[in-house]
């Protein structure tokens, strides 16, 4: 379904971003989100390098990477499946207490004979998500509608997701080497427990109509005859495939060039700020400007602000850089999602997030191992500014593919 833009009258007032917190049930899905989310992050740094105390082994460590990008490859279509047959609300609490009991697993990890136990833990962990997140953002529009309250529902996920990004991993570092892993486990497995909880407390909605059963080539089917999704598909597609490599070369960048783990951590931290900027920032312009001019600009933004980044010699200009590129690039991802969600009917708005989730796993394993390969056959340096260019040239695609597209915000709230 295509609409016709307009833009909002003058007279109409700029609604807050936190418009969505009006609506009961995003009151309960919001703190879900940000508890489990954080959670989760509590884990990031904690788990592989458990995994390495108990193994010494760089190999060991690096299959816990490859346990988390699993699920989403192999289980992504059909999990969109799932997400349009059943009851959204009861597929996002059955994956959270799935994710509980997955991470309470890890509680009998104590020697290098029980580290298999780690990678099973993970993996299905990876499958609540992959469960979880279709449902989730297929489910947000059926809370707070597809009008303004849309935007502001994304907004402040991009605020949840900038905050933990900020300080979650830190911190479960942090936590790690303080109380050790188990604790750690016990909190990210009680985050899942209560994000359920408060998923269990929102209301009950009637099932999607559909005249058949929900099928993954029917969200393909619907995928080729919309230029709009077909067109964000693409477009972030090869930009997280250009991000992730960017992102495999941080590190190495870092301790090279820029002085060390420590200014690695700013940069990481910087880049959580812009992300927190970026959430209202994209509020405020999502509903004002065409999807293609407002990707446009921050696509060619964010790979601009890549190439400053891998072009610093010091911190300073790093770090500015950095709050740059997370601004710009909480906006391109909010304003993918929202667009979405506006221009795919409910029917088959799991298989088509389901989709973009896979999409973005693919994308994001692709560039994690092709950046360091052509960092080693040419230079870091030249390998991230060519990254660099590539997101930015992601801007003029996604200008010139929905340039013209008829679209406007239903105004359904």
């Amino acid at each position: 379904m295509e609409y016709a833009w307009s833009r909002p009258s003058g007279s109409r007032k700029m609604v807050a971003v936190w418009e969505a917190l009006r609506v009961r049930d995003f009151r309960l899905l919001w703190p879900a989100r940000l508890i489990s989310q954080l959670g989760t992050w509590l884990l990031v740094v904690a788990a592989p390098a458990y995994v390495f105390e108990l193994t010494g082994s760089v190999a060991a460590t690096g299959l816990t990477l490859a346990a988390e990008f699993l699920p989403p490859l192999l289980l992504g279509p059909i999990a969109g499946v799932l997400a349009d047959r059943w009851d959204r609300r009861r597929v996002m609490i059955a994956a959270d207490l799935l994710r509980a009991a997955a991470v309470a697993m890890l509680l009998l990890v104590d020697s290098p004979g029980t580290v298999w136990l780690v990678y099973a833990a993970l993996i299905v962990e990876n499958v609540g998500a992959v469960l979880f997140n279709p449902a989730a953002q297929a489910h947000t529009p059926a809370v707070v509608g597809t009008g303004s309250a849309l935007s502001s529902a994304n907004a402040l996920n991009g605020v949840t997701d900038g905050a933990v990004r900020l300080i979650a991993a830190p911190l479960g570092g942090a936590l790690f080497a303080v109380a050790g892993f188990a604790p750690l486990v016990i909190v990210d497995a009680g985050t899942y427990v209560v994000s359920a909880i408060l998923i269990l407390c929102t209301s009950r909605r009637a099932a999607v109509p559909s005249a058949t059963r929900p099928r993954i080539r029917a969200g393909l089917a619907f995928i080729r005859r919309s230029p709009v999704v077909r067109a964000l598909l693409l477009v972030s597609t090869v930009f997280l495939a250009a991000n992730a490599c960017l992102s495999a070369l941080l590190i190495p960048y870092g301790m090279t060039v820029l002085g060390g783990s420590a200014q690695i951590g700013l940069v990481i931290s910087a880049l959580g700020v812009g992300f927190l900027i970026g959430a209202p920032v994209m509020r405020a312009l999502v509903d004002r400007l065409r999807p293609g001019h407002l990707l446009g600009a921050s696509l060619a933004a964010t790979g601009l602000g890549f190439v400053a980044l891998f072009s610093s010699r010091s911190l300073p200009p790093a770090l500015v850089a950095a709050v740059a590129i997370g601004l710009t690039g909480s906006i391109t991802l909010g304003a993918t999602q929202t667009t979405m969600q506006r221009v795919t009917p409910a029917e088959v708005l799991g298989r088509t997030s389901a989709a973009m989730f896979t999409a973005e796993a693919a994308a994001t394993l692709f560039g994690a191992l092709a950046g360091p390969a052509l960092a080693a056959a040419t230079s870091i340096a030249w390998t991230a500014r060519a990254s660099g260019v590539t997101a930015a040239l992601c801007g003029v695609l996604a200008a010139v593919l929905l340039s013209g597209r008829p679209y406007r915000p239903p105004a359904r709230e």
